[in-house]
């Protein structure tokens, strides 16, 4: 663990503060929140990214990632998360290259959904506006949300996760120091 860069600077506000702005992303799907307190994570660890980790993950809560093993040894020091091979087996997931099949992760039971996997995964881009039309609980109306970054066919993955309801993952966007929601809930559908 020889270089290891620093987690939150002060864990439990910054833990709070992004929790909040989780909570808030969570509770209206698509809108792009900003966060001011960043760890100094490792590369290809994105700092929204990262910041959901520790403020996520402890040590009962199994993790599975594709960033590699300096930001393994990096959770496993600051979030004292376990890191398991199978994402199947994972509570939490950060995809940094790829997405791992969604209908592969633990999508919860129909008497505990709850217990459903939170897919984080960074995105090249994200911005409000253009792109996705979401619809759901949370929105009034609709929302718009422009994603770049996500493989092709993500759309029709994400229609067969909300398809299982009240099973499904819920899953958490991030690029840079913004971050956005999708929950199992939100409909998407692309720009017209």
């Amino acid at each position: 663990m020889n270089g290891l860069t620093p987690g939150f600077a002060d864990p439990v506000p910054d833990a709070q503060a992004c929790f909040r702005a989780l909570l808030e992303a969570m509770a209206r799907p698509g809108r792009v929140e900003r966060l001011a307190a960043l760890p100094e994570a490792p590369a290809p660890l994105a700092p929204a990214a990262a910041a959901v980790l520790l403020t996520l993950a402890d040590a009962e809560t199994p993790v599975w990632t594709d960033a590699g093993p300096v930001a393994e040894d990096w959770l496993r020091f600051h979030a004292g998360c376990p890191l398991v091979a199978e994402p199947g087996l994972a509570g939490f997931l950060l995809a940094t290259g790829g997405l791992p099949a969604l209908a592969a992760l633990e999508a919860g039971t129909e008497e505990e959904p709850h217990r459903s996997a939170t897919l984080i995964v960074q995105v090249a881009g994200l911005e409000l506006g253009g792109g996705w039309r979401l619809t759901g609980p949370g929105i009034e109306r609709e929302h718009r949300l422009q994603v770049e970054g996500l493989p092709r066919g993500f759309l029709a993955d994400w229609a067969a996760n909300g398809a299982r309801f009240p099973r499904g993952i819920d899953l958490v966007l991030c690029a840079g120091n913004r971050l956005a929601a999708l929950p199992r809930t939100t409909r998407i559908e692309e720009a017209g």
